[in-house]
């Protein structure tokens, strides 16, 4: 029987992991400066470009469920980064909106990204093409489930 396909270095899986942790870790010195984890960072991407959404909204467009979501929106309202507003009329919509602190650090948080991809040595073209095939994996893999 050939065991090849369990070495860890023909893991898929394993090499996106990996490869996450450490564009992560990228990030970490500037998110520090703002107070803010990663996954914080990335709720804020969202509300940056629509405020205003509920939670169920931004946990889709985040792929976390409820359970992750929760105390990491409770975190950010706590930091007075984010508020959560109970809608009166349907009681089970919630929905997360910014506080002028968290459209302030927008300004702060322009700089990221650029930094961040100047840091990987990837070309502009190289980085469009991974993303678009990890779009592409993601549709097929979310298709799967």
């Amino acid at each position: 029987m050939n065991y090849d396909i369990l070495k860890l270095d023909n893991q898929l899986c394993f090499a996106l992991y990996a490869c996450s942790r450490e564009i992560n870790k990228l990030y970490k010195p500037f998110l520090d400066k703002l107070g803010i984890t990663y996954t914080q960072y990335v709720t804020l991407l969202v509300l940056w470009e629509q405020d205003n959404i509920t939670v169920k909204e931004l946990g889709a467009k985040l792929h976390l469920d409820s359970g992750t979501l929760t105390p990491l929106l409770k975190k950010l309202e706590t930091q007075d980064i984010v508020q959560r507003i109970r809608d009166k009329e349907d009681e089970r919509n919630v929905y997360v909106r910014l506080t002028s602190k968290g459209a302030d650090m927008k300004n702060q948080a322009v700089e990221i990204p650029t930094r961040v991809f100047c840091s990987t040595g990837l070309s502009i073209d190289e980085a469009a093409q991974l993303k678009e095939k990890l779009k592409l994996l993601l549709t097929k893999v979310e298709k799967q489930c």
